[in-house]
């Protein structure tokens, strides 16, 4: 335990400054008789959260650690009061990562949803709407909702957007709407063009010649742009640029085979114009085209990708994508403590990867005026390392 103990105190150093108060504030203690150590309640729960050990596991070895008195059920009953805590720590570590600030420089971003689902036949289905930064992958903003019901379904409304903001999404995010609210908000957004979603108008008003933009392009690899606005109902149009590129030959026949596979699965008959349009990736944008010209645009939108990465690695490493739990409350409360780990685990890399490690606190090693200054963790593409979410560390401290 000497060891795991050292860890500890290295971990602890990561979360937000005022964390244990916000046990308190968030009544995560509240009801807690035998023992009152939020410490022991946090490490407690990591071990459930990050080393994935049964609650029953974990009360053991909570109790042979000597960390907390708890049976399983009552950890359980402990899981479900900790939620708010836990969301507001993830809250907190995210803040960390900096918000540009008004009309500060731009800032490239990548939004995207990811479902979990509980155990059996009939388990509920919960949605993770999440944002993160290119090319830190550093995550700016998280959002948990049930994945069925009015208002919970994935739209660009959901985010925050801050004048200078670039954003990337794929078709999902695809609707005039969600375009409105970026622009609203003084950012720019790059979407994958989904034609039965947008109403894309040409400059002069009339219905936008999709087919003939794409069979403009006869090699692959060819780049265009064309001037292009979306209907908003009830709203502003959006003007933009609709962007494409040629796809290979290899390509378009894997395009088309996924689209007859859905087709069918789903008892549908595909358009032959949807068939045409599988030759191209069609983006609408609304970069500025004096910085982004379409070459630029599209190569910007293989980078969204990085969040579907993200996505897997959450699953595969931290565990997220099967949900043990069968009540809506703790099972928000095990998704805010998955992400918390993730949390974690970025800062720890951020930090190993701009400052010496020597084992304990890092503020300690800086000068105060220093201490509070954020450390920016720059990918380097010889690191394998470089934005992998790697849940080792924090499983060894919890």
């Amino acid at each position: 335990m000497a060891e795991s103990d050292a860890d500890w105190e290295l971990l602890l150093s990561l979360l937000p400054g005022n964390w244990r108060e916000l046990a308190v504030e968030t009544g995560a203690l509240k009801g807690l008789r035998k023992d009152k150590a939020v410490d022991g309640l946090l490490r407690t729960l990591l071990m459930h959260l990050a080393c994935g050990h049964s609650l029953r596991e974990t009360a053991t070895r909570a109790r042979a650690a000597g960390l907390a008195d708890l049976s399983d059920v009552a950890l359980m009953k402990r899981l479900r009061k900790s939620e708010e805590w836990l969301r507001r720590m993830c809250v907190e570590l995210f803040r960390e990562n900096g918000a540009p600030a008004e009309g500060g420089s731009l800032s490239m971003r990548a939004f995207d949803g990811t479902v979990v689902k509980e155990p059996g036949r009939g388990g509920s289905l919960w949605r993770l709407h999440y944002g993160v930064r290119l090319p830190s992958l550093e995550c700016d903003f998280f959002e948990l909702t049930p994945a069925k019901g009015a208002g919970t379904g994935e739209s660009l409304k959901r985010f925050p957007v801050r004048p200078g903001d670039l954003v990337l999404a794929d078709g999902g995010y695809s609707t005039g709407g969600g375009l409105r609210h970026v622009a609203d908000g003084g950012g720019h957004a790059t979407v994958r063009a989904n034609p039965a979603s947008l109403v894309l108008r040409d400059p002069d008003g009339k219905p936008f010649d999709l087919l003939g933009a794409v069979s403009s392009l006869k090699r692959a690899g060819a780049v265009g742009g064309w001037a292009a606005t979306v209907d908003v109902p009830g709203g502003e149009p959006v003007a933009g640029r609709l962007c494409a590129i040629r796809k290979t030959r290899r390509e378009t026949r894997l395009a088309i085979a996924k689209l007859r596979r859905r087709a069918s699965r789903k008892q549908q008959r595909l358009r032959p114009e949807t068939l045409r349009c599988a030759t191209c990736v069609i983006v609408f944008t609304t970069f500025p085209e004096a910085e982004f010209d379409a070459a630029a645009v599209l190569r910007w939108y293989r980078l969204r990708w990085q969040v579907e990465l993200v996505f897997k690695r959450f699953k595969s490493l931290a565990g997220l994508g099967h949900l043990p739990k069968r009540d809506p409350t703790s099972a928000r409360a095990w998704l805010y403590g998955k992400l918390l780990v993730a949390l974690l685990t970025e800062k720890t890399l951020r930090h190993a990867g701009a400052i010496s490690p020597w084992g304990f606190d890092w503020r300690n090693a800086l000068p105060q005026s220093m201490a509070r200054l954020p450390v920016r963790f720059r990918p380097d593409p010889a690191d394998r390392r470089t934005g992998v979410v790697d849940g080792g560390n924090v499983q060894a401290m919890a």
